[in-house]
């Protein structure tokens, strides 16, 4: 029977339905197990971790391999291509991914070849030869949105490989293995976990040969999840509906009223969504005291939280030079909607 994904994050990874089995998974606290067994050896498995990935994979669809971080997810997938091998990605995105991207070109562990994704055929006179098209839509933090149907359709006709980073949009906006994409990543530290206390990824894979290979490089380059973070997430993940839902909401009221303040010069938002950009009217100086001057949205970097954050982007050496100085991200939270504006309102005044 095919579930709503609401549903899905509910009833997914569970044990089986036996009489006194427990409704939630367990934590699997071991490293070795008995021989004879699909599993061997403590990096190449845990129940834990399969409860978690059983559950994402009901939601993105594919088989799902989760990670020790987002990076270490990306890492797997870069870790995959020949040296050399060119490869389309934005010109502006994650900043992590960024640098991975510019050190890989800068040493030739990759040929690069950054566009803009809002371009569509930019983008696909770009993919003569590539091995792979890495695709952020939106794109983190200028929340740029790229034609994915177009974008996919296209790289599939040339045989070329297609990842997506479906962090921000989530599987209840957008989902692109059924759009014909190969890989799609979550940072499931953000909203799929929810609550600020887990750091892990997760690779949803479409082919079972590149099932394989992923699940091999994870498990020779150790970047596997720990089990007790693996149970945290799923325990997450089991009201990530209600709170992106929640969280949505309240970022298109927000942007209604920050679209109306004086000192906001633009606003960025691609009607969905939890995360809000805007650009302050004034200095990067002012755009920090901005964020300095909140009481109860927390100042930090990251984002997908039940609480509201926000940062400068800016203020760090890796963002993007084409990032405005003067932008800040906003992850809104499950707050009250009104609370949340008071506070961005009280901060606004203090420049």
């Amino acid at each position: 029977m095919s579930k709503k994904i609401e549903t899905s994050a509910i009833t997914a990874g569970r044990p089986a339905v036996t009489p006194d089995a427990p409704l939630n998974p367990s934590i699997d606290l071991t490293s070795t197990f008995h021989s004879g067994g699909p599993i061997g050896y403590g990096r190449y498995g845990n129940q834990t971790w399969t409860s978690l990935e059983d559950a994402i994979s009901e939601l993105e669809g594919g088989q799902t391999l989760t990670f020790s971080s987002g990076m270490a997810a990306i890492s797997a997938v870069f870790s995959i291509l020949p040296v050399g091998a060119p490869i389309v990605a934005s010109n502006q995105g994650y900043s992590g991914v960024m640098s991975l991207l510019n050190s890989f070109h800068t040493s030739g562990r990759l040929e690069v070849r950054f566009v803009d994704v809002v371009n569509t055929q930019e983008v696909i006179d770009a993919m003569k030869g590539a091995a792979l098209v890495w695709l952020e839509s939106p794109t983190n933090p200028c929340l740029d949105v790229a034609d994915l149907p177009a974008l996919i359709s296209a790289a599939k006709k040339l045989g070329i490989g297609v990842a997506v980073d479906n962090t921000f949009a989530t599987p209840l906006v957008q989902n692109p293995l059924a759009m014909g994409a190969d890989i799609v990543m979550h940072s499931v530290t953000k909203f799929l976990s929810g609550h600020s206390d887990v750091l892990m990824g997760s690779l949803s894979i479409s082919d079972p040969a590149l099932f394989k290979r992923l699940h091999d490089s994870r498990s020779f380059n150790g970047s596997i999840p720990g089990p007790f973070e693996a149970w945290l997430a799923l325990r997450g993940l089991r009201t990530f509906p209600l709170r992106f839902n929640k969280s949505q909401a309240n970022a298109k009221e927000l942007v209604k009223r920050l679209t109306s303040h004086p000192k906001i010069s633009r606003v960025r938002y691609p009607g969905f969504g939890a995360i809000v950009s805007f650009e302050v009217d004034g200095t990067a100086e002012q755009t920090q005291k901005v964020c300095e001057s909140s009481t109860m949205i927390a100042h930090a970097t990251s984002l997908g939280g039940v609480e509201s954050l926000w940062e400068r982007r800016r203020r760090w050496p890796i963002e993007s030079p084409t990032v405005p100085e003067q932008l800040i991200r906003l992850s809104v939270g499950c707050e009250h909607v009104d609370d949340i504006w008071d506070d961005i309102t009280r901060a606004l005044n203090a420049i």
